[in-house]
């Protein structure tokens, strides 16, 4: 089963093709903010250690964030593959990770890199509608009266996906991320594909890249 890292910026659609590559192949999704939550939850000493940066006002410091992971990545439903979202997120955790899967005799298969112009994905976030009873989310053209269909609430915008706040947000990704296109492309395992395009074309790109 593979080791897969999952990039692009946000709105570029990585929670909705991660969702079926890790049904595809029976795999967990690994997301930093999940991996955060359960040690905060369970008040490991991780957990306990990012929480007073957290409360603070700070970043979680790479060092501890790259603990996090690797102490996800030592879990047993791991050994038959996974899907990193979210991590790495600069060349020298992505150094770290390499490291590490070194040690372990293994090595990322797939890093797929999604990419779609900046406007595309403005134009994507700006349009999602969140219910804030239920949690749902929506397209705006699929809610024109403002209703979520789920529970009957209403919609709202949440102050991350304005526009403005959308372009700062992919700016900030971008300015990260870059380095870590070439990084990958230069070991010879990074498969760009253009995610501009309505969400079955994209995904079939995704199967074809990964043998599904």
């Amino acid at each position: 089963m593979p080791k897969i890292l999952l990039l692009g910026a946000p709105g570029v659609g990585k929670g909705t093709h991660s969702e079926k590559i890790i049904k595809d192949f029976g795999i967990p999704a690994i997301a930093t903010g999940d991996i955060l939550r359960d040690n905060l939850k369970r008040e490991t000493e991780l957990g306990m250690k990012a929480k007073a940066f957290m409360e603070s006002g700070g970043l979680v410091p790479d060092d501890l964030v790259i603990a996090l992971v690797k102490d996800r990545l030592s879990q047993d439903d791991t050994k038959n593959g996974y899907l990193l979202d979210g991590f790495p997120r600069t060349i020298a955790q992505a150094e770290e990770l390499d490291a590490y899967l070194a040690e372990e005799g293994s090595g990322l298969d797939y890093v797929l890199y999604l990419n779609a112009p900046k406007e595309e994905l403005v134009r994507r976030i700006a349009g999602r509608r969140v219910c804030p009873a239920c949690k749902a989310t929506f397209r705006a053209s699929d809610v024109p009266d403002g209703i979520c269909k789920v529970c009957g609430a209403q919609v709202i915008i949440r102050k991350d996906d304005e526009a403005a706040t959308a372009l700062k947000r992919i700016e900030v990704y971008n300015e990260q991320t870059a380095p870590l296109i070439d990084y990958y492309k230069n070991k010879g395992i990074l498969i760009e594909i253009d995610a501009a395009h309505d969400i079955d074309a994209v995904q079939a790109k995704v199967d074809k890249a990964l043998g599904v």
